[in-house]
């Protein structure tokens, strides 16, 4: 019996590799990055095995370098993900995301009834209250957002 060939993801010269995305969570990150967009070269890999996690999900982007506020974005939805830096070839930065203790601009609060969606002129503020999974606290009227209803804005 012959063994079936490994077929292995062509590396990127210049551009941003996302590993250590949660499983299932790259299309997510696909829409926080407005891909695809018709431009971009991208590859995405879903449920990779993860010596570190069991499973996780990949998302390489070719001659593009994520701006901090798509980094704060995917840290609410991949708290664990790493963010690489390719420039010819070669890994120059690499980090972990770091989901922020507030999260500002970024969601609505979910409550209709939050100051924040009465057309008043004030940008959301939610307070991190637990990082695994992602809870949030809104700042004005104290509603609890969880992983899910997060994941439903992206």
């Amino acid at each position: 019996m012959r063994k079936p060939k490994e077929l292995k993801v062509k590396p990127i010269k210049n551009g941003t590799v996302i590993d250590h995305i949660t499983s299932n969570k790259a299309l997510h990150v696909l829409k926080i990055l407005g891909l695809p967009d018709g431009k971009s070269r991208v590859t995405v890999a879903i449920n990779m095995e993860s010596s570190r996690y069991g499973s996780k999900d990949i998302v390489k982007v070719e001659n593009r370098e994520l701006e901090s506020s798509e980094v704060d974005q995917i840290a609410l939805i991949a708290p664990k993900a790493t963010i690489n830096i390719i420039r010819d070839y070669e890994i120059v930065e690499k980090w972990k995301v770091h989901l922020l203790n507030e999260v500002h601009g970024i969601l609505k609060c979910p409550n209709p009834n939050c100051i924040t969606n009465k057309r008043e002129p004030v940008k959301t503020r939610f307070y991190v209250i637990n990082r695994e999974p992602v809870i949030l606290r809104c700042h004005f009227c104290e509603r609890l957002m969880s992983e899910d209803e997060i994941e439903s804005q992206f």
